[in-house]
């Protein structure tokens, strides 16, 4: 059984952002690609899944500047190895191509070079898979120098199996005098040039997760916390609100790519460094986990994971379940982690956020955007950090004022006492990764405790 639906000429894209719609080069561009969705219920997934995904499907070929004309899906028990959908149902999107003047199809699964060399056969149009869309989406959205040798690599990778595809009329050397004797195919040529540009970036990336791992070491001592999260969940504008900084933040899938770090003072001395990386999505690329590990790395050694999620999604539970997921693949799983629902202030259901509530009795509920509930996580997050504090108490000497600022700075002091000219007694509460700061004071010095 399948079902397709021919979108009406302009129609907007479910939930498209107001930024979008004044964007040059998008929907008002004649050179905008049209594109039809194609998805496929199995028995592991439903016919209203289907739908969902290709919502978001949706969404990321708008993102990447593809007009959505149409959507295809198709129930089927299994999988077609040559064309994914099956050969009858190909010829049957054949005719929506020509009569929706499409030239792309985007299909909501990973497909197989050779899946993708006969469906582009048939339908005599380009087609990609979501895996191929969102390293597009990945590639305009990456600025920093080290986003894209990131993307690049992930492209490349994902590039070398399908080489074929791209290079079959050239998988043979021209034949004629001059051209006989050992040589080498354009294809091999090719897969040879990309392997070599595989291995430089790579070597490029690892001299990047160097300076990273150096500078997470000078920042060792500190409380580091991390937003994650499903993609336009909020997660930037967040971390504007608590931080003051000015983290580049739109209503769109993927706005941020690359770490930003920046320093919070959740009260006087009690300062967290917190993070904000890349927003996670329903079936991520393996080739983008891979390139991204030293963006991910942040989330992986942070000590507090900040979940921040749109309450007003109608996926709401299956994209808190996707960043579970991601995280426990990344090797974040465990971690102490604050559950954020955000969006509140965008909730119409009557009643919907009273369920949320009961559902989800331990997160914080919030609008980052219109700065709702910020006290509230502000709070939770001290109680977090605090929780693991230990006290220590000792003697140091009066003039060694180079030290006492040091502590002042690392710890806060209950009680300062002069007991001699010469001598000052402390007690403090240490966070734990200064405890270890203030014990080789204590034994370096000789200080009584």
């Amino acid at each position: 059984m399948s079902f397709f639906t021919l979108l009406p000429e302009n129609s907007p894209p479910p939930m498209r952002s107001e930024v979008d719609r004044g964007r040059p080069g998008l929907r008002s561009a004649p050179h905008r690609e049209r594109a039809l969705l194609v998805g496929v219920a199995t028995p592991q997934v439903s016919r209203q899944q289907v739908q969902e995904h290709l919502d978001e499907l949706e969404l990321l070929a708008d993102t990447a500047g593809a007009e959505v004309v149409g959507r295809m899906w198709q129930e089927r028990r299994a999988i077609d190895p040559a064309f994914f959908i099956g050969k009858g149902k190909v010829e049957q999107l054949r005719q929506w191509v020509l009569a929706s003047g499409a030239n792309l199809v985007i299909f909501d699964d990973d497909l197989s070079p050779v899946q993708v060399r006969n469906l582009e056969r048939a339908l005599q149009v380009k087609v990609i898979d979501r895996t191929e869309l969102i390293l597009d989406i990945f590639a305009t959205r990456a600025r920093t120098a080290e986003a894209k040798l990131q993307v690049e690599l992930a492209q490349l990778e994902y590039l070398l199996p399908r080489l074929t595809r791209q290079w079959t009329h050239l998988e043979r050397q021209a034949g004629g005098i001059g051209t006989r004797g050992p040589g080498e195919t354009q294809l091999e040529t090719d897969r040879r040039l990309v392997k070599q540009r595989i291995a430089t970036l790579r070597h490029k990336l690892r001299q990047i997760d160097r300076q990273r791992q150096t500078q997470r070491k000078g920042r060792s001592e500190e409380i580091r916390v991390s937003l994650v999260g499903y993609t336009n969940a909020g997660k930037s504008t967040l971390m504007n609100q608590l931080s003051g900084s000015r983290v580049l933040a739109e209503d769109r899938l993927f706005a941020t790519l690359d770490t930003t770090v920046r320093q919070v003072y959740l009260a006087p001395n009690r300062r967290i460094l917190l993070a904000d990386t890349v927003g996670f999505i329903r079936k991520l690329p393996a080739h983008l986990v891979a390139s991204f590990k030293s963006t991910l790395d942040e989330v992986r050694e942070a000590d507090i994971l900040l979940h921040v999620a749109d309450a007003s999604h109608p996926q709401l539970a299956e994209q808190i379940g996707v960043v579970e997921q991601t995280l426990r693949e990344i090797g974040a799983g465990g971690k102490q982690t604050i559950l954020v629902l955000n969006k509140i202030d965008r909730i119409e259901e009557p009643g919907k956020l009273s369920r949320l509530r009961r559902e989800f009795p331990d997160a914080i509920f919030l609008s980052a955007l219109r700065g709702i509930g910020l006290r509230e996580l502000r709070q939770r997050l001290l109680e977090l950090v605090e929780s693991g504090y230990e006290e220590r108490s000792f003697t140091l000497p009066a003039s060694d004022a180079r030290t006492l600022a040091y502590i002042y700075q690392i710890a806060e002091v209950l009680e300062h006492v002069l007991e001699e000219p010469n001598q000052i007694r402390l007690r403090v509460r240490v966070a734990p990764k200064q405890l270890g700061a203030v014990d080789r004071l204590l034994r370096r010095n000789g200080w009584r405790e």
